[in-house]
């Protein structure tokens, strides 16, 4: 495995994103370095959190990059280089997802509300102590993200981009190859589903 963390060669100058961005349509080496030594950390915290393990993770990284350098005269400087990059790795992580799915979806009805003939829920949700924000903020973030990490693939990437990515129902849907009315369904079960399993550990009054 190639060493991602990248070296110090080089100056200060590609600090600023616009001198950056030159040298890497110049194709300088010591601008390539830069980008990966600033921006390997956070692509990873990205390909850790859509893949299971750090192997999967380190080499989406590398793809990412790799698919960067080629594309980099396409790139018109519209948007952040880190939100550009962040779009890229999140792409190369559900390409390596897509080759390592399973056939057969695992279902996730019975993490579901269920309902009385009234329309009511048979089983009334118990208000939590504060939403899933302050919870990650309450040093719980590992506790959301293994029960993330249970959810059906299907459903665990679409929260996982939309929620946590912070992607559009729109970019969703085209990185994942269907309708975003189907983002839509899949993430508010999805949530249903995670707040089934969170329920017991974040109710009013203590654990």
């Amino acid at each position: 495995m190639d060493d991602l963390s990248g070296t110090h060669s080089g100056s200060d100058k590609y600090d600023d994103e616009a001198a950056l961005l030159a040298g890497l349509r110049a194709g300088d080496d010591a601008a390539y370095a830069a980008l990966v030594r600033t921006h390997t950390g956070p692509m990873l915290a990205v390909a850790r959190r859509i893949l299971s393990t750090e192997e999967d993770a380190r080499d989406a990284v590398q793809e990412a990059f790799l698919s960067a350098f080629k594309s980099i005269t396409h790139f018109e400087g519209g948007a952040k280089v880190s939100t550009w990059l962040h779009r890229i790795v999140v792409n190369a992580a559900l390409m390596k997802l897509r080759s390592r799915r399973r056939s057969q979806e695992t279902s996730i009805d019975e993490l579901l509300p269920t309902f009385r003939d009234d329309g009511h829920q048979a089983h009334g949700s118990t208000p939590w102590k504060d939403g899933l924000a302050a919870a990650e903020e309450r040093e719980l973030s590992a506790l959301v993200r293994r029960f993330i990490d249970q959810l059906p693939e299907n459903y665990r990437i679409v929260l996982m981009l939309r929620d946590i990515e912070e992607l559009s129902t729109e970019e969703t849907a085209q990185m994942l190859g269907i309708q975003p009315n189907a983002v839509k369904t899949r993430l508010h079960r999805a949530r249903q589903a995670l707040r089934t399993l969170l329920d017991p550990h974040m109710r009013k009054g203590g654990e």
